[in-house]
């Protein structure tokens, strides 16, 4: 009777797959008639996430721009190559020749930010300064941030103006700090094109000044600015629109130099505890400058959270700063040089030797902010797929947003977007998928509830 029941379970599974499987089809055909898709290019892959069996496959060869659905590569690079259990670390230290202070960071992008209460502004400044107090110096011959071993650039290639002076666009320095993020309060005017003035902004910014072009608009109307470095010059402007009667609108920005914003706050702090410095940190950042760590005491390690959990929040706030600095941190830990280049060739050599072929992984940052970046949905598959054989699953499957009722890491830049992950339908089938969309016209959101309404046959 029980070989009986196994067997009649087994047909029905099979009867039901391949069912399920003729409405995929059917719904993305017509999902692709669509006219938000008539000059774009869609890719859709999916397979049983245990058997590895292809249940559906349109253009999975075809490399296109992933937006954030790259962190999925990334992340998972992150987790095989450094471990669950890799941590950053922050040194200072005092030269015990002439009594400057060096700093020694290690790229460490959790430095300062708010998500966890042992990394936050105020605990990192207020142990640090602790720690400075019990050296019982009075002034410090100097500061020297030590460089060695980072490339120079923050930025990756390929990443446009108009991002880079936004939250998202924070470039992966050696020192991050605040995940290298400011917010600007602005106040809107009575009618619209009325100018909008800048309140202030949180935290200060010791060395940089933001000028606002930005005008009123209609209520509700919601966020439309944009941040805009000027190249080698301390200002920035600030662009768009914000809905009118507004009195402290917030928009996030990205610091042009984070080490330099935490060199002045730290110093300032200092100061006010008795302990100065006489002139502006000096800042060591090319690769060709050495310290000599034999003259060094350190008198403090600042220690961050495990990978598991930077990775859990990368994923849940698909936090670019996060995915760049761990690009960096691969290339450092396995070449000692820490270069977003150099470490996209490790993880393309390393997803190479697990039978990813490299031409899928055209990857310009880890990010997936670069709209140059052209990956395949056969190449995500496969990550999600080898994902799931190790043992720091449950940590990157945690990671995973849910949309739609589904576990899966969502990507969106200009006329992009993606979704990729895992999902288990009510005949308990598990499944991998990947989805990406290019070139669309029309507004995002009502793409995204075409596309759900493919991935819901998946159900």
């Amino acid at each position: 009777m029980k070989r009986i029941f196994f067997a009649f379970s087994f047909v029905f599974i099979n009867v039901f797959g391949f069912a399920q499987n003729a409405a995929l089809a059917k719904s993305f055909q017509k999902f692709e008639k669509d006219p938000q898709l008539k000059a774009a290019v869609s890719s859709l892959y999916v397979v049983n996430a245990k058997t590895g069996k292809v249940i559906f496959d349109k253009n999975s060869s075809i490399g296109l721009a992933p937006a954030s659905t790259q962190k999925i590569i990334t992340t998972a690079s992150a987790y095989e190559l450094l471990g669950k259990d890799f941590r950053y670390k922050t040194q200072f230290a005092i030269d015990k020749v002439d009594s400057s202070l060096s700093i020694l960071p290690g790229g460490d992008p959790t430095f300062g930010s708010w998500r966890w209460d042992a990394t936050n502004e105020f605990t990192i400044m207020k142990q640090v300064v602790q720690a400075v107090k019990k050296l019982k110096v009075k002034q410090f011959a100097g500061v020297v941030l030590d460089g060695t071993g980072w490339e120079s650039e923050s930025i990756p290639d390929g990443w446009t103006w108009q991002d880079i002076g936004n939250y998202y666009g924070a470039g992966a320095e050696k020192l991050n700090w605040r995940e290298n993020q400011f917010d600007i309060l602005l106040k809107s005017g009575k009618k619209i094109g009325d100018p909008v003035e800048i309140v202030g902004t949180i935290p200060k910014l010791y060395n940089y000044e933001i000028n606002s072009l930005a005008t009123s608009a209609e209520k509700e109307s919601g966020d439309n600015t944009y941040i805009y470095f000027s190249v080698n010059g301390t200002q920035g402007t600030i662009r768009g629109t914000i809905p009118v009667e507004e009195n402290k609108f917030v928009v996030s920005g990205a610091m042009p130099g984070g080490a330099n914003e935490f060199l002045y706050k730290f110093f300032d702090t200092l100061n006010k505890v008795g302990v100065g410095n006489p002139h502006f940190p000096l800042v060591a950042r090319n690769l060709n400058t050495k310290i000599d760590p034999k003259k060094l005491v350190v008198f403090h390690s600042h220690i961050s959270p495990a990978l598991d959990s930077i990775i859990y929040w990368l994923n849940k706030k698909s936090i670019n700063l996060y995915a760049e600095a761990l690009v960096k941190t691969i290339s450092y830990e396995k070449v000692k040089t820490g270069s977003t280049e150099k470490g996209l060739e490790i993880i393309k050599k390393f997803w190479q030797s697990k039978g990813i072929d490299s031409i899928e992984l055209n990857m310009q940052d880890g990010s997936g902010l670069s709209p140059s970046n052209r990956i395949t949905t056969h190449a995500l598959v496969a990550v999600l797929q080898d994902a799931k054989k190790q043992p720091w699953f449950n940590g990157f499957y945690n990671s995973l947003p849910e949309y739609n009722g589904m576990k899966m890491k969502s990507g969106t830049i200009k006329d992009v977007k993606g979704f990729a992950g895992y999902h288990t339908s009510k005949a308990g089938v598990e499944y991998a998928f990947s989805f990406l969309v290019n070139n669309y016209n029309g507004p995002t959101s009502n793409l995204v509830q075409k596309m759900y309404t493919v991935l819901n046959e998946l159900k």
